[in-house]
């Protein structure tokens, strides 16, 4: 018997190492390069938009969209950066201007929701449209929610009397010129970090499938999925997404939409919920150093990307396979994913009607 035990030992371990193992470095390598033919272009191309001064510009066409959302019209400089850039950027903007325009801590809630909800859009909208959704409906999905998100919160805080007194910063960088070498060594260092991180991600998903503690996170969240109508195949990698950001959890979800192993209404509804909910955890603490509210960096965005994801998904329901074809994705809707949308999408059986 322990003859037995220890050949079953020693054929997991070559299994391991010669088919685990090198299986798992070709996924790794395969969604680090796919991420990087995305990215690297378009961080040349938005440096080059920065350094010709096409912020600003932008930031002119945005001015009107603040009075929207109660913000002061310097405050479209802010979410330019933001939208073009990255968070960090937009805050080291709305730092500089901050002196100059005091604000309520429900402004600066206001302004950090929808620096939350809309940034990094070059990249971030090549990854979704990637994933299988239009370009078009790609960039709505995070400017125009941005912007509704906005609005709801501008009225909320002022019909509630809410967080109207003066917002304190709570941190000010100091300005720093990076000279475009220094640039570039900053994007290595995140690049070699992106590595890393999909990496640990990869073999994280791998070990929790072969221990099936996935099965159990997808069981436990059904609920939640069902309302929103993300299916359990898109789950794990949904969860990733909220959680670290839109770029690893989307690049995740492009390498399984490709390999078929997630239909295309599912990755839709993932991705429109990673699209105005992600990276809960560092984003929000970046945005609450500016002083922001936590009801609305974490709790009210909650709120307001389950409700947007269920609305939509429901709605969306109805709409024939030809519309989501000409409108919504690119690429067919695989069989299996039409005959479940009609069978239980959105968590709604034949048998609950």
């Amino acid at each position: 018997m322990g003859l037995h035990f220890n050949a079953a030992i020693k054929q997991q371990g070559l299994s391991f190492y010669q088919q685990t193992l090198p299986s798992l470095g070709r996924d790794i390598f395969n969604v680090s390069w796919m991420l990087f033919k995305l990215m690297i272009p378009v961080l040349i191309v938005v440096k080059i938009l920065e350094e010709l001064g096409a912020i600003p510009i932008i930031a002119h066409f945005l001015e009107p969209l603040m009075t929207l959302v109660g913000l002061p019209e310097a405050m479209g400089l802010v979410l330019a950066t933001n939208l073009i850039t990255n968070i960090y950027g937009g805050m080291m903007i709305f730092f500089q201007l901050a002196p100059d325009y005091p604000m309520t801590i429900a402004q600066v809630s206001v302004l950090g929701g929808m620096m939350l909800v809309a940034h990094s859009l070059p990249i971030e909208v090549r990854i979704v449209q990637l994933a299988g959704v239009r370009v078009v409906i790609a960039f709505m999905m995070r400017f125009v929610s941005a912007l509704i998100f906005g609005i709801a919160l501008f009225h909320l805080y002022q019909a509630l009397d809410w967080l109207q007194e003066p917002a304190s910063l709570a941190w000010q960088p100091q300005a720093e010129e990076a000279s475009l070498g220094l640039w570039a060594w900053q994007q290595l260092q995140s690049f070699a970090m992106i590595v890393v991180v999909i990496a640990t991600l990869m073999s994280l998903l791998r070990f929790l499938r072969w221990v099936h503690i996935e099965r159990l996170m997808v069981f436990l969240l059904q609920p939640v999925l069902r309302l929103l109508g993300i299916r359990p195949e898109a789950a794990s990698l949904t969860i990733i997404g909220m959680t670290l950001g839109l770029s690893f959890g989307g690049g995740l979800l492009i390498d399984e939409s490709r390999k078929g192993h997630i239909g295309k209404r599912d990755i839709f509804s993932a991705m429109l919920l990673l699209s105005v909910c992600h990276s809960l955890i560092e984003d929000t603490l970046l945005i609450m150093v500016m002083g922001a509210d936590i009801s609305a960096v974490l709790w009210l965005r909650l709120v307001f990307s389950f409700a947007l994801v269920a609305i939509v998904t429901r709605l969306l329901r109805y709409a024939s396979d030809e519309f989501w074809q000409k409108y919504l994705i690119t690429g067919k809707i695989d069989a299996l994913s039409t005959s479940n949308n009609k069978k239980d999408y959105c968590g709604v059986t034949e048998r609950g009607k």
